[in-house]
């Protein structure tokens, strides 16, 4: 493994903020710490990069214990949330600093800076100064920066919160592009969920300073193993055991892993099979069309759910409808 978090711990004024944090992540992983705000996520970020110590536990890369290791000494990228540019120097000059410090040969660094602006689509943009520069060029600037001394890992601090979303979701695919061209391994901080789902190899799901749980995307929305998790990568319906035991009896023979009062059956919008039954014991309260699906609330027995189906469906308000669903996860209550 190239990076390993070991039982890592801190603590504010008495306030854990982390509490023994471990996992793992792969050479070349686009790794997201995804969280609510205050969960720990940054200040972990922080002390992979060696700007915050720890009270306890290790930090591994590529085999080397770096837990005590000076910022300076690191070789990582950090790119945070406000780009934090020299605005009184320009593209250029931004990008080159980090290598004027390692005292590299001006020709190196001219023919870096030119490479790197390419990179991320400023090739001809380097002689502008921040505030010539739109918020998603400065954002490009500030990766190239973090870029140009060839870290050993690349840390980004909420980078894209904020953008408006149009550019948001395209400096999405950027980042990955880039990331994936150079193949550095990348730890990004974000509380969108849907930033962590388009971009990461591994999402690490945090909550009050502990990790619920460590996967791919497709792990955590479709097999959430607690109710944090389920909740927060996407819409969830939450059901307990006798209402599934009662109306969909079929999920009960794939047994929760414990006593059954501890777990929830989560089933997904998209999951439920929704078809119109005059004699349905099921009522679309709502649908609002989104385009490519229409979203809607159902009531059944005593129960509002929410479910997706394709847009071009003909269900409508008030229309009785039978449910069924496809596919769920027992999760912890």
């Amino acid at each position: 493994m190239h990076l390993r978090i070991d039982k890592l711990a801190k603590a504010w004024n008495g306030h854990v903020v982390l509490d023994g944090v471990s996992f793992t992540a792969a050479e070349n992983d686009f790794v997201c710490l995804l969280g609510p705000s205050g969960c720990g996520k940054t200040t972990l970020l922080r002390i992979v990069a060696g700007l915050t110590s720890a009270d306890s536990g290790q930090v591994w890369l590529d085999g080397r214990d770096i837990t005590a290791l000076p910022a300076s000494d690191r070789r990582m990228g950090l790119v945070f949330q406000s780009y934090s540019l020299f605005p009184d120097r320009t593209a250029a000059a931004n990008i080159a600093y980090p290598m004027h410090l390692r005292r590299r040969p001006a020709a190196d660094i001219a023919h870096r800076v030119d490479e790197l602006l390419r990179l991320v689509g400023l090739g001809e943009l380097g002689a502008r100064y921040p505030g010539e520069l739109s918020g998603g060029q400065q954002q490009r600037v500030a990766l190239a920066r973090a870029l140009a001394a060839e870290p050993e890992l690349l840390l980004l601090d909420e980078p894209l919160s904020a953008l408006d979303p149009a550019l948001r979701t395209q400096l999405r695919l950027d980042i990955r592009k880039v990331q994936r061209s150079l193949g550095i391994p990348t730890i990004m901080v974000t509380h969108d969920r849907d930033e962590a789902l388009s971009m990461a190899d591994t999402i690490v799901c945090m909550n009050q300073g502990r990790i619920e749980q460590v996967g791919s995307p497709r792990d955590l929305y479709e097999r959430p193993r607690t109710r944090f998790v389920a909740d927060f990568i996407g819409r969830a319906n939450l059901l307990p055991t006798g209402f599934v035991r009662e109306v969909l009896a079929g999920f009960l023979e794939r047994r929760p892993p414990g006593n059954e009062a501890a777990y929830e059956l989560c089933l997904r919008p998209e999951d439920l099979i929704v078809t119109a039954d005059p004699r349905g014991e099921a009522v679309v309260e709502d649908v609002t069309f989104l385009g490519n699906c229409a979203r809607a609330s159902i009531a059944w027995r005593g129960r509002r759910l929410l479910a997706e189906w394709p847009g071009h469906s003909t269900l409508g308000r008030g229309e009785a409808v039978n449910v069924d669903a496809r596919r769920g996860a027992w999760v912890s209550a």
